[in-house]
């Protein structure tokens, strides 16, 4: 915490776990400061010994609030919302509760990862763009397929919950990397009707206090 006691955000503009964290923080109206971690430049400044010290991981996001600094964006979610449960971002209801966790899971742990820096890295250059696609066209199938079932309005039923905070980066890294959604259609919809509201807005990578003058909105 800050000497003001306002939460900081150890983020990055492009980064979609960040940007997860920004929406549950823009969505509970919860005031912060973010300190960028610019994962490109000098060889990618979560590798530094000051940032392993704070998240061992060297990822972002990282949030400092109430004391304690969580690493890992589900869980930070998820501590926000027992320590600041309105508005919620998980249903009453243990069966939606646990296909809101499910969705969540599915990209957090099933497609995000695979697709993310350090692997692409891996990879080779050439290669980057077809993998990023095979792995999100392989995990966009079963999405949709499970949006089919439970989605309303939203990705579960008609409240916005943490599986919609995971949704709309990933679209947004779909896109980044040409993948073609025509055979998406629920995902499609769904996000189209979250990037209306105001704290997918705000939380936007082209929106951040680290965006590139050229990628601003």
């Amino acid at each position: 915490m800050t000497e003001s006691g306002k939460p900081i955000l150890y983020s990055y503009f492009r980064s979609s776990c960040s940007w997860r964290v920004r929406i549950a923080l823009a969505l509970k109206s919860i005031d912060y400061e973010t300190v960028p971690i610019n994962l490109i430049k000098d060889g990618g400044q979560q590798f530094s010994e000051e940032f392993q010290a704070l998240n061992p991981m060297q990822q972002v996001p990282a949030l400092k609030i109430d004391g304690i600094t969580i690493g890992q964006s589900l869980a930070i979610i998820e501590y926000l919302e027992e320590t600041r449960p309105t508005p919620r971002l998980l249903p009453q209801d243990p069966k939606r509760r646990a296909q809101v966790r499910m969705i969540s899971d599915v990209i957090a742990s099933g497609i995000q990862p695979l697709q993310n820096l350090s692997v692409l890295k891996q990879v080779g250059q050439e290669n980057q763009l077809t993998w990023a696609q095979k792995v999100m066209r392989s995990g966009f199938n079963a999405l949709e397929q499970i949006l089919r079932s439970t989605a309303g309005k939203y990705c579960v039923g008609d409240e916005v919950s943490m599986a919609d905070l995971c949704l709309v980066p990933q679209v947004a890294n779909a896109e980044r990397f040409k993948v073609d959604l025509t055979p998406y259609p629920t995902i499609s919809r769904i996000n189209k009707t979250l990037l209306a509201l105001e704290p997918f807005q705000v939380s936007h990578p082209c929106r951040q206090p680290d965006t590139p003058p050229e990628l601003r909105a």
